[in-house]
């Protein structure tokens, strides 16, 4: 008996299957501004170590640049640690997920002729190791860790869209910090650019669904005109309250 599902498909009823295809070549990585200014802030220190110790020629680099420089991104992903149980049925085996496991990010940045790429990186996790301001070369020198709070950052984003920025995923990473940096060769020959690729752990991702700015201007003027909470339909589980100012409704929607 043939199998009905089996049949020819042309080229246009391909076309309207699947669509138009998400492309690899149109994203956006957000790296921090990290504030030397806030009293009593816990990125306060990072961010004074990164300038003097980093000697960035730049000091808006890492919030204006450094994301622009971003050649390579990964998507982050997760899986699941499980649990094997074998006596619960006669012979069948299941696994039950305990634990979520989220695998590090690279991220690959060109270098530029200051080496302000390099540096950022490098004096951030000089400071995770607590090596301080000014490095020695005596036997006795030792290193003390930073306390995570003072390196983990959550504003590490990453924006993936496509030509038209009709719909965008928006990926936020939580408690991230550079865990590793690749070897930088050079050599003599052929220029190349030169690039660096940092390894990034973090607790955990969000990732928001913005489907397109005409979407939040709809769910906007929904929020100005109900009187009545209601679901944010981008982020299942996210309630909007009705509002009296656009500002404050603005601010208080945007991803912090």
């Amino acid at each position: 008996m043939a199998n009905s599902l089996v049949k020819a498909v042309t080229m246009q009823s391909a076309r309207e299957l699947v669509g138009n295809p998400a492309l690899t070549n149109y994203y956006l990585v957000e790296i921090p501004q990290l504030s030397s200014n806030v009293i009593d802030s816990n990125k306060s220190k990072l961010a004074r170590h990164i300038l003097l110790y980093g000697k960035l020629t730049d000091k808006s680099f890492p919030s204006r640049k450094l994301g622009f420089l971003c050649s390579e991104a990964s998507l982050p992903t997760s899986s699941y640690a499980t649990a094997e149980v074998k006596d619960n049925f006669l012979g069948i085996t299941q696994e039950f997920a305990h634990t979520r496991l989220y695998a590090d990010t690279d991220f690959t940045f060109y270098v530029d002729k200051n080496y302000d790429s390099i540096k950022f990186f490098e004096s951030w996790m000089d400071y995770i190791s607590g090596s301080g301001a000014s490095q020695t070369t005596e036997k006795g020198y030792f290193r003390k860790m930073a306390y995570p709070d003072y390196y983990k950052v959550s504003e590490i984003k990453i924006y993936k869209f496509e030509r038209n920025i009709e719909g965008v995923l928006e990926y936020r990473f939580i408690n991230a910090f550079p865990k590793g940096m690749v070897s930088v060769p050079v050599s003599y020959g052929s220029a190349d650019l030169l690039k660096v690729t940092v390894s990034f752990n973090y607790d955990r991702y969000i990732m928001n669904f913005d489907f397109s700015r005409k979407f939040d201007i709809e769910i906007r003027n929904r929020a100005l005109r109900t009187r009545e909470p209601f679901e944010d339909p981008r982020i299942p589980g996210t309630t909007i309250l009705p509002v009296t100012d656009p500002d404050i409704y603005i601010n208080s929607i945007r991803p912090a």
